[in-house]
């Protein structure tokens, strides 16, 4: 939400004082800036041109910067109260990036804790089900109710019970995702030009149309040379490693990145190269993969890189397997990886589900087509007696994969379902 003030005027509108209110939202437990949740970067991107403007144009006077944040009431209070602490931190830290050194000091930081007051006002404007029973413990329960040294009653734990806990339930998935937020709030004026008044003694036209009125910002401040820096973009991304291949002996690694808006670009190569000739035992298997992703929300305030996720896919590979009888060679015997290859695609589908703070499990199933040569063979006396060649041709699941992820990059991270909001 965006929008612009204004709220009184001084010298009969001469001079001017407005406000700019902006609003950030933070995913269940997180006080990191996502640029990508919710409509986040568009806000930061308005509110950092705006200030440009500010510092830029001689028009305006930066007077005041507002920043309060808040949290829903899951979790314990005391944590809420640091979690809010953090999240006013994590904008002031994006916003001294993006105003001159000298104009911090006018940033007033707040942390409320869990944002009553934000909950009450969305139960008064909605039409939820038990509203005023809701609006009854709003207003007239206590935050707590503590009896020798130990919290016995309060505000959350009647709401909680109220019918059973439906009222808390719609809440929950309403209104609480609302109150993840901070309030950026920036207080500026216009600069009047001076008013001249009297009588001016005669110049000539020349020198009328050279005369310039004098400028009311102090020529230090006028001439100041603000050198603004990039906003800082989130960098996520993951290393991998198939389980399943590794429990088969096939080494692999992969790594992905986030792009934004739920898709990313990954990558993986795997190398085996097996082999026993006393008893003709062979597991030889090279190639790699390029894919790419579509995320479908996050489990639990996860990492962008967690929950559902459908892709396309491309593979190239080549084999030979022996294990004791005939074997199966993919590609040309000899050459290069591009000579012998068979190749794949198709569509997957995926859920990589949170198990620890920076670490995933994803698992993947993907259909489509597989193609390439496959020559036939058996080993003979130390010689490789050619069987048949095949032309391959399959339609079906060409990919499974059990992935053992590793999440990198700033606020790229899982955080525990029911913890701090």
């Amino acid at each position: 939400m965006l929008s612009v003030f204004h709220f009184t005027s001084w010298a009969n509108n001469v001079q001017q004082a407005d406000t700019l209110a902006v609003e950030i939202y933070y995913w269940q437990g997180s006080s990191q800036l996502d640029f990508t949740y919710r409509h986040n970067q568009r806000q930061l991107d308005s509110l950092s041109g705006f200030l440009h403007k500010i510092f830029s144009n001689g028009k305006f006077r930066m007077e005041h910067i507002y920043i309060v944040s808040g949290a829903s009431p899951e979790g314990s209070t005391a944590l809420n109260k640091v979690l809010s602490k953090n999240r006013t931190r994590s904008v002031t830290d994006y916003l001294v990036r993006h105003i001159p050194a000298w104009q911090s000091s006018m940033v007033t930081e707040s942390d409320i804790g869990i944002d009553w007051k934000k909950l009450r006002e969305e139960v008064e404007l909605s039409d939820m089900p038990y509203k005023e029973e809701v609006l009854h413990v709003l207003n007239n329960t206590p935050e707590w109710v503590v009896k020798d040294g130990i919290v016995v009653d309060g505000r959350k734990k009647q709401l909680k019970e109220l019918y059973k806990g439906e009222c808390w339930r719609y809440m929950e998935k309403h209104f609480f995702p609302k109150l993840r937020r901070s309030y950026i709030e920036v207080l500026y004026t216009s600069i009047p030009r001076p008013i001249m008044s009297g009588k001016f003694p005669e110049m000539d036209v020349k020198e009328s149309k050279e005369a310039v009125l004098p400028s009311l910002v102090p020529e230090t401040e006028s001439h100041l040379k603000v050198t603004w820096a990039q906003p800082l973009q989130p960098f996520y991304m993951a290393v991998k490693t198939n389980l399943l291949y590794d429990a088969l002996l096939v080494p692999d690694v992969g790594v992905e990145f986030y792009l934004s808006k739920g898709f990313s670009v990954g990558g993986n190569w795997m190398y085996a190269w097996w082999k026993n000739n006393g008893r003709h035992r062979y597991w030889r298997i090279y190639g790699g993969e390029l894919v790419l992703r579509k995320y479908f929300g996050k489990p639990g305030g996860g990492s962008p890189l967690s929950g559902h996720h459908l892709g396309v896919y491309g593979q190239i590979f080549t084999y030979d397997f022996e294990i004791g009888g005939k074997g199966y060679m993919g590609g040309e015997p000899g050459g290069t990886l591009w000579e012998k290859m068979n190749y794949s695609t198709g569509l997957e589908y995926g859920y990589s589900l949170p198990i620890a703070r920076r670490l995933n499990l994803d698992f993947v199933i993907g259909i489509g087509y597989w193609g390439g040569t496959c020559y036939e063979y058996l080993p003979v006396d130390n010689h490789y007696v050619w069987q048949q060649t095949r032309q391959r041709h399959w339609f079906g699941p060409t990919k499974a994969e059990v992935l053992l992820v590793w999440l990198l990059g700033r606020g790229n991270y899982n955080t525990k379902k029911g913890g701090r909001q």
